[in-house]
């Protein structure tokens, strides 16, 4: 599945510090997620050092959270769009973001479903930037540092027990880990109610 085609591209950089950097950047663009477990297997296995899937981890997480912050910057400048939240709208809930950001940005990073209109917003009301991009590094750092860490633990686990077969049960941790966001985002909303 998708993990596993991460690995391929991680197997296809060989040993190339930069080529394997570029390859989990990328599978964090694809999914982060299968990214982040197909780093970890790869670390379990000793075939990338620790140092380095992390960092491209964060990296290439941080990038694609701030290319949705500039998506929505960039929505805000088209006519017909930005009529569809008139200004002062906008600045109430710029406001209202601007003393939320930490708080907004770190929910949305655990809550699977909320970035994409989370950060969006926050480009298209022009939250700040700086703040933004700070929270999107913390949350980045907290989020994939304990998914990173589990799926250190579980891929020891399915290469000591499953062998050759350890891609399959990646893929279905991968899967797991989706579902359970998915269930918790569901949760989390039907209590709001």
């Amino acid at each position: 599945m998708l993990a596993s085609s991460i690995n391929s591209l991680l197997a296809l950089a060989g040993h190339s510090l930069l080529f394997q950097a570029g390859a989990i950047i990328v599978g964090t663009f694809i999914l982060e997620d299968a990214a982040t477990v197909a780093a970890a297997m790869q670390v379990g296995a000793g075939a990338l050092p620790m140092w380095l899937a992390l960092t491209s981890l964060y990296a290439g997480i941080v990038l694609g959270d701030l290319g949705l912050y500039g998506l929505g910057r960039l929505s805000a400048q088209v006519p017909w769009i930005a009529r569809q939240l008139p200004p002062r709208r906008q600045e109430t809930i710029r406001a209202w973001i601007g003393g939320r950001i930490f708080k907004v940005v770190l929910v949305s990073r655990f809550l699977p479903g909320l970035r994409l209109p989370t950060y969006t917003t926050c480009g298209f009301v022009r939250a700040d930037l700086k703040r933004f991009t700070t929270a999107a590094i913390v949350a980045t750092a907290c989020w994939t540092s304990l998914l990173f860490t589990v799926s250190l633990k579980v891929g020891q686990f399915l290469m000591d027990h499953l062998g050759a077969w350890r891609w399959a049960g990646a893929a279905g941790f991968v899967v797991f880990v989706i579902i359970a966001g998915r269930a918790a985002a569901a949760g989390v909303q039907a209590a709001r109610r």
